[in-house]
């Protein structure tokens, strides 16, 4: 069983802040909700090297951490800058196989993003989880244990008081951050991770 450290919600209330944004679909979901005064970017991997090059021939350089481990220095940064510490929210794309998700999560409320179509661009899971226990990994484990295969990165991480989010859509190679400034300050210093500013309405780039 999972521990409380993540555990399913029974309705979406708590994404309503997100699911209610009158900002494209796909802005949203790569961007994150317009509702902060700083945003930065956190390259995954390097930025394309020329127009037109794919993701397999950029790789990931050596000494790299994986997406989720630099979700997780991001959200130990950021930890300073909520009131809520143990009160946090994830959204989990469903596009993932079913058998990527422990069954007691699924059993959750769905949120769906681009509603004016029949079928929602991006839907997802709505998860309760302890930031603190997402940063040390419990979380992690706790996924592990039930489903017996890694944790996919989260597409929406945010505390319970919205003093910040990260957005991370499953096809491009970074997350956005909205944060206050002083926080997007600390993300720029932190050695572990590759962080530009930018602003809200910028095109990041994309590989092929």
């Amino acid at each position: 069983m999972i521990r409380m450290t993540l555990a399913p919600c029974r309705d979406s209330t708590a994404a309503d802040w997100i699911t209610t944004s009158r900002q494209w679909w796909w802005h949203l979901v790569t961007v994150g909700p317009q509702t902060f005064s700083a945003y930065a970017r956190l390259r995954f991997i390097p930025d394309p090297a020329y127009p037109g090059q794919s993701e397999n021939d950029m790789g990931r350089p050596p000494g790299v951490l994986d997406d989720v481990e630099q979700l997780r220095v991001a959200v130990d940064t950021l930890l300073p800058r909520t009131s809520a510490p143990e009160d946090g929210y994830l959204l989990l794309w469903d596009g993932w196989d079913d058998s990527q998700f422990p069954q007691r999560l699924r059993g959750g409320a769905q949120v769906p993003i681009g509603s004016g179509a029949k079928i929602p661009e991006r839907n997802y899971w709505l998860c309760r989880v302890s930031l603190l226990d997402f940063v040390s990994g419990a979380a992690e484990e706790a996924w592990r244990t039930e489903a017996q295969v890694a944790m996919p990165p989260p597409a929406f991480i945010w505390p319970a008081d919205r003093a910040w989010c990260i957005t991370h859509d499953v096809d491009p190679h970074w997350a956005v951050i909205g944060a206050d400034p002083a926080a997007i300050d600390a993300l720029l210093t932190e050695p572990r991770l590759d962080i530009v500013a930018m602003a809200p309405n910028e095109e990041p780039p994309h590989f092929s």
